[in-house]
């Protein structure tokens, strides 16, 4: 698991640094993920998160999402822009107990400094189907999936 976990995160690295406009970073809630941002001309982006979660155990959880940017806010002008996103994705996610797929949804507020740094508070729940060791049902854990995200954008 280790292995493939470091080979998501290099591969994700090689993948962001052969472009423009895009964003790199991590994200810290129910585990530690490196974050992946391309930006498109009218602020939509797509965002690939790979990392390590702790609600059931250690495991690995990787998300795609298509985010759009709703609004901006010139609420501290000298500072940066403020924003809110939302976007819909994919989630796959297992550890030595179970596996699971399905949906996730995010909401981000956060601030773009004047400095190619943007910080923002998330939630992203994810639910779906999960299987393993003789079991599957219903994948809620994922519903409280609160976080903080800093990415460099370049």
């Amino acid at each position: 698991m280790k292995k493939l976990l470091l080979t998501l995160v290099v591969g994700l690295m090689a993948w962001t640094a052969s472009a423009q406009n895009w964003g790199i970073g991590g994200r810290i809630g129910s585990g530690l993920d490196v974050v992946g941002q391309k930006y498109f001309n009218n602020d939509n982006y797509i965002e690939l998160r790979v990392g390590a979660y702790f609600l059931d155990g250690i495991g690995v959880d990787i998300s795609g999402l298509y985010t759009w940017n709703i609004a901006n806010m010139n609420w501290t002008p000298k500072a940066g822009t403020w924003f809110f996103d939302a976007g819909v994705g994919a989630n796959v996610g297992f550890n030595n107990k179970h596996f699971h797929i399905g949906p996730q949804g995010m909401a981000k507020l956060g601030i773009a400094f004047k400095a190619p740094v943007r910080l923002s508070l998330d939630w992203s729940p994810t639910f779906g189907v999960s299987a393993g060791k003789g079991e599957s049902g219903f994948y809620g854990m994922g519903l409280g999936n609160f976080g903080i995200t800093c990415v460099y954008a370049f």
